[in-house]
C-alpha cells in the first residue's frame, strides 16, 4: 500500500470530515481514526425527512436522537462537531428514487447517495474545511496500489457494501478512508463497548433513509405519484389478473401480486405506458445478458474491447462470471450462466476476483433496457 503524496488523505495524521450518523459504525470509524492521530471534523447530515418517535426507536437514521447522539460521540472523542442541511440535496435523490419507480425501473438510491453525497457534497465541505478527505462507516476497504485507487470487498462478506460504490468516482474514492472495511461487525461491536461509546447497542439503521417505515409503497403515496394500473399477464400475454399501480412491483418479485399456482410466479417485466406486468416462471426471471450504462472505471483505465469479471447486480446478490463488452459510456454483458432478476435501473458492479486479497471493485454502472 502507498501514501503518495498525491493521496492526502491517506496520510499519516491527514485531516478529515467523518460522517457520523449517530449510529455504531460512524461511531467506531471516528474512534479509530482518532486512535490514529488524525485531525477530525464530525459532519451529521440533515436530511429534512421527519421520523415518527416509533420508527426512531426501530431502525431509523438521522433522526433528532441521532442527531444527539452523534454529537454526544464527537464531544466524548473531543473533536469539532457540525450538523449540514442537506435537506435540497437528499430531495433530489428522492426525486430520482420516485421518477425510477414511475418508469418502471428498481431505483438504487443508495448508490445514488454514495456518488452525489457521502462523497460528493461531503468532499465539498472537506475542500472548505480544509481537509484531505471524507471518511465514512461503509464495510469496504480503499488503498492505493501502484499509484491507483483500489477498492476491495469487505472483510465481513454479510456487511460487505463495496457494490454500493460501484458509481463514485475514482478521484473521490481516492479522497476516502473506510477503516471499518478490515472488521467484521461484532467486532466492531466490541470497539465500541471498549471505547464506552454511546452508540455500543444502538441497533443498525434501515438501509433506505427516507422511508422510515422500509415501505416503499407509502412513500409514493404520501407523495402523490401516480400510479399505472393495468393487467398481470404471463409471458405469452395471457391475461391473469388485475392489479393497482406497476410502480408496486419490481423485477424479480415473488410475492405480493396475488396469483397463486403450483409453482411461483415472478415478476419479468413492468410496462408504466400500458400497465402492463408480466409474470412468469423461475427460469424465465433468468437473464443472460444486459445493457449497462453511465459506466464508471475504477482503478483501471476503460478497457478498449472485451474484459472478463465478476458482474454483482443488487446489493444482495452474488456477482456472476461475465464478459463485458465496452462501446463507449455503454456495455453490453454477457453472463456465463442465467442470473435471475436483473433489474433496470439497479447498479452492475464489475469485480476482478481475488481469493487472496479480496475481490477488487473495478466499475460499473446503471442497468438499462435493451
Amino acid at each position: 500500500m502507498s501514501t503518495d503524496s498525491s493521496f492526502p488523505a491517506h496520510a499519516p495524521g491527514a485531516r478529515l470530515v467523518v460522517a457520523m450518523s449517530g449510529g455504531v459504525d460512524s461511531s467506531v470509524t471516528a474512534w479509530l481514526l482518532a486512535r490514529e492521530g488524525h485531525e477530525l471534523v464530525g459532519l451529521f447530515m440533515r436530511n429534512g425527512v421527519h421520523v415518527d418517535a416509533a420508527d426512531a426507536g426501530k431502525k431509523s437514521c438521522c433522526s433528532v436522537n441521532d442527531a444527539r447522539d452523534a454529537r454526544m460521540v464527537a464531544a466524548q472523542l473531543g473533536i469539532p462537531f457540525q450538523a449540514v442541511d442537506l435537506k435540497a440535496e437528499f430531495r433530489d435523490v428522492i426525486r430520482h428514487f420516485l421518477s425510477e419507480y414511475a418508469a418502471g425501473r428498481t431505483p438504487n438510491p443508495c448508490a445514488v447517495c454514495n456518488r452525489d453525497l457521502k462523497f460528493g457534497r461531503l468532499i465539498d465541505f472537506a475542500d472548505e474545511l480544509g481537509a484531505a478527505g471524507v471518511a465514512t462507516g461503509h464495510y469496504a476497504r480503499i488503498a492505493i496500489e501502484d499509484g491507483r485507487v483500489a477498492v476491495r470487498r469487505g472483510v465481513d462478506r454479510k456487511k460487505d457494501q463495496s457494490y454500493q460504490l460501484f458509481a463514485v468516482s475514482e478521484a473521490h474514492l481516492g479522497r476516502a478512508r473506510l477503516p471499518l472495511g478490515g472488521y467484521e461487525k461484532p467486532a466492531v461491536r466490541e470497539l465500541a463497548a471498549q471505547a464506552n461509546l454511546r452508540t455500543a447497542a444502538k441497533q443498525d439503521s434501515q438501509e433506505i433513509c427516507f422511508v422510515p417505515g422500509n415501505d416503499y409503497r407509502k412513500l409514493l403515496e404520501q407523495e402523490g405519484v401516480e400510479l399505472h394500473p393495468g393487467q398481470l399477464r404471463d409471458s405469452a400475454g395471457r391475461e391473469l389478473g388485475a392489479h393497482a399501480g406497476t410502480e408496486l412491483f419490481t423485477v424479480g418479485q415473488r410475492k405480493g401480486h396475488g396469483i397463486g399456482g403450483r409453482e411461483p410466479l415472478y415478476v419479468l417485466s413492468t410496462e408504466p405506458s400500458t400497465g402492463t406486468v408480466v409474470l412468469g416462471s423461475r427460469d424465465e426471471c433468468g437473464t443472460t445478458s444486459c445493457a449497462v450504462d453511465d459506466l464508471n472505471w475504477i482503478g483501471i483505465d476503460a478497457p478498449s474491447g472485451e474484459l472478463r469479471a465478476c458482474v454483482q447486480v443488487r446489493y444482495h446478490h452474488d456477482a456472476a462470471p461475465a464478459t463485458i463488452h465496452r462501446d463507449g459510456a455503454r456495455a453490453r454483458i454477457e453472463f456465463d450462466e442465467p442470473v435471475l432478476a436483473v433489474a433496470p435501473g439497479q447498479g452492475a458492479a464489475f469485480y476482478a476476483p481475488d481469493p487472496a486479497r479480496g475481490d477488487r471493485l473495478i466499475g460499473g454502472g446503471w442497468i438499462g433496457r435493451d
